[in-house]
């Protein structure tokens, strides 16, 4: 799920001193838009994140198999790139491949702070961890169609799209060895969304609980932290909320009505959206399980870094209306490789639509 940023009024995870970055010495660290926030791996690519992942495990636990989570790369691949039997691949421009691989990479790094941290008593031990990660790079399989499903495109079930990849982790699950976890699965991946209340899933005991507060808060910090947050927001993810409903919504009084009509209005109410509803996600219902990527970056926190530098640069853009500013064009991971094109083209139709039809109602 999205959620934009905005200064933290009570020291929230944006409030870090720009000063406080983990990065690699300058010679090891890359740039590129297709880097993690370290500026080391590629979350572009599916073999080097799992790479890292795999040595994450190696580091906590090393006399465990993580064979299902290696597996699990293997079919994240499939799936995304529609490969695997019965699924059109991934053709959502925002929620893509690389997003759900910077999630997973963020997740493993919260998990691998929190195991450091806490005392044995409170760790999740391997095999929650690997459930973890497996439901980190399954979280938004919900967007990826069907080759039985009409829409034409993934972004059309935005609001459904977190229960629909419940249902794929309950039959995935078992798969790969990890079915006495499907029950865990399928409640922890609402972390990620607000199809339901946190307080109505079933994840009562304290250890179900972190694991669902550590994923929420590597699904929202990793969107955040991206180097082209800004430009994905209003480049790719508003084309996804006309797709799916978002832009344009029905209010209570049964009449259609605008919310964004553009990517730029929907970075101008970013700030406060932020202010008003994902400090209360990070710090209040997740409990700032933040704190953990200084656990495991010993100290300092790369992700909230990004994030502030993010805050930085798009207070100015509002406050000097450039928008030219914003003009980074990272890669689309998809199956297809004209859905930025596509996506674009499909969500002007609908804004055209609705514009015309508001003009005869």
């Amino acid at each position: 799920m999205h959620f934009p940023i905005a200064r933290g009024q009570n020291g929230g995870i944006d409030s870090v001193p720009k000063c406080h970055m983990c990065m690699p010495p300058a010679n090891a660290v890359n740039t590129s838009s297709e880097y993690d926030v370290t500026g080391r791996i590629r979350v572009s690519r599916m073999d080097d994140v799992r790479n890292e992942v795999c040595d994450i495990f190696r580091q906590l636990y090393p006399e465990t198999s993580f064979k299902p989570v290696e597996q699990a790369f293997t079919d994240f691949q499939r799936l995304f790139d529609g490969s695997m039997p019965g699924y059109a691949g991934c053709d959502t421009v925002y929620h893509d491949m690389q997003h759900s691989l910077d999630v997973t990479l963020a997740m493993c790094r919260l998990l691998g702070g929190h195991e450091r941290h806490e005392p044995a008593a409170k760790q999740l031990g391997p095999r929650l961890m690997t459930v973890g990660t497996v439901v980190s790079l399954f979280h938004d399989a919900g967007y990826i169609r069907r080759d039985v499903e009409a829409n034409v495109n993934g972004a059309h079930y935005t609001k459904s799209h977190v229960s629909r990849g419940a249902e794929f982790l309950r039959n995935y699950m078992p798969q790969i060895g990890l079915g006495e976890f499907v029950d865990l699965a399928i409640e922890v991946v609402h972390f990620t969304g607000y199809e339901r209340p946190l307080e109505s899933l079933a994840v009562n005991s304290p250890k179900a609980q972190t694991l669902g507060k550590l994923l929420g808060t590597a699904d929202l910090v990793a969107q955040m932290s991206d180097r082209c947050y800004l430009e994905k927001c209003r480049d790719r993810l508003f084309p996804e909320f006309v797709l799916g409903g978002l832009a344009v919504a029905e209010g209570a009084n049964g009449i259609r009505e605008i919310q964004f009509e553009s990517g730029e209005e929907l970075l101008r109410k970013t700030p406060e959206f932020f202010r008003s509803v994902s400090q209360q996600r990070l710090d209040n219902d997740f409990s700032q399980s933040y704190r953990y990527f200084k656990h495991w970056f010993e100290g300092t926190d790369p992700y909230s870094a990004a994030i502030h530098k993010n805050l930085r640069y798009l207070e100015e853009v509002l406050e000097n209306g450039d928008w030219s500013k914003l003009r980074r064009t990272p890669p689309v991971v998809t199956a297809n490789q004209d859905s930025l094109s596509d996506t674009q083209r499909m969500a002007r139709d609908r804004l055209d639509q609705y514009f015309a039809e508001r003009k005869t109602s």
